[in-house]
């Protein structure tokens, strides 16, 4: 997997069929089906390829990987498989906005501008972080933000839950269909979650919750998490919580900040998106975890970006058809003598 970009590429192009923002495995599986099209395709990432993925310790749930992939791993498959095809693909380049002339879209980058006919935001999100000691340094060895990528490795373990709305409840349903036992950690004095959803996991018995919590620092054996120090706001009791993994739900940001005033968005933030992923500029789609309602699943996330691929195909097609129509209306009306024109 390339490293982060020091300096500044220079394209091989100044026009592009289609521009992807974002090599995590959105916009790789879409390179993928657009460059293997003859699609001229530029993807770009302002960090490193893969995403998210790319930091993952072990991905267990990806078909066609049965014994399990680590993030990185699959990063590369996905990175090389797109450049087979002859996708362009450049790290450490931030879109810093777009715009649309006519039927062109111009792609502000810090590396200068690039234009396209069509754009695919495949950005994806941004895991809120609890922005303690320890915690940076054991995400994907016992720090989790997936239960469903992550929760299947701690069968019969003690884990940790970080957070109390229904994204926390949801995983930790989850996780505790493996888990020996599951501690939730809740900021406030009690679950905000859905009632039906608070009821499903009070009823579970091997589920425990500590409120009116916050977790100050995660501690490991420098290969995994081992523990935490976690404090009770309302009484200011501090104490030792030991665990083997602890999951951390307490909410994405999109990464959608350099389309806030171009794009539609929704209250979160995430771009809103119509059936075929058309965003509300004409010529730009979004998939993958940037977009509203997404699944925030890789396998999903690939999907997304494939068919928001085919819809593009079909877009340039009719773009295509209806630049090569008016050429030939202009040809043919240069070809018919002024008197006749008149005449008409």
């Amino acid at each position: 997997m390339r490293a982060y970009n020091k300096n500044m590429p220079t394209f091989a192009q100044t026009k592009y069929e289609l521009v992807i923002i974002g090599a995590g495995p959105t916009g790789l599986g879409a390179a993928v089906y657009a460059t293997r099209e003859g699609m001229s395709t530029l993807v770009l990432d302002k960090s490193v390829v893969g995403g998210l993925a790319a930091i993952t310790d072990r991905i267990d749930n990806y078909p066609g990987f049965d014994q399990g992939v680590s993030g990185l791993d699959l990063s590369e498959h996905l990175e090389n498989h797109a450049r087979r095809f002859g996708a362009e693909i450049h790290t450490g380049v931030e879109v810093q906005g777009l715009t649309r002339s006519e039927s062109i879209i111009h792609v502000q980058t810090s590396a200068g501008a690039v234009q396209a006919e069509a754009v695919l935001i495949a950005t994806g999100s941004t895991y809120k972080h609890l922005s303690v000691p320890g915690e940076q340094e054991y995400i994907g060895r016992g720090v989790h933000f997936c239960a469903t990528c992550d929760a299947p490795l701690y069968r019969g373990r003690d884990v940790a839950v970080v957070g109390g709305g229904n994204s926390a409840i949801q995983e930790s349903l989850f996780i505790a269909k493996f888990a020996k036992h599951v501690t939730l950690l809740v900021r406030g004095p009690q679950l905000s979650g859905t009632e039906i959803l608070r009821e499903q996991l009070q009823a579970l018995p091997n589920v425990s919750f500590h409120y009116n919590t916050v977790v100050d620092s995660l501690r490991g054996d420098t290969t995994r998490i081992t523990g935490l120090h976690a404090r009770d706001t309302a009484t200011g009791n501090e104490h030792d919580i030991r665990t083997d993994a602890v999951f951390v739900f307490i909410g994405l940001l999109a990464n959608t900040q350099p389309f806030a005033t171009t794009i539609e968005l929704d209250p979160g933030g995430f771009v809103i998106t119509q059936d075929d992923f058309a965003t509300s500029l004409p010529g730009v789609y979004a998939a993958g975890d940037v977009r509203s309602g997404s699944t925030w699943q890789i396998a999903s996330a690939v999907g997304e970006g494939v068919s928001a691929t085919l819809a593009i195909r079909a877009y340039l097609d009719q773009l295509h058809h209806a630049a090569h129509t008016a050429k030939t209306m202009a040809r043919r009306h240069a070809k018919t003598p002024a008197a006749s024109r008149a005449d008409a």
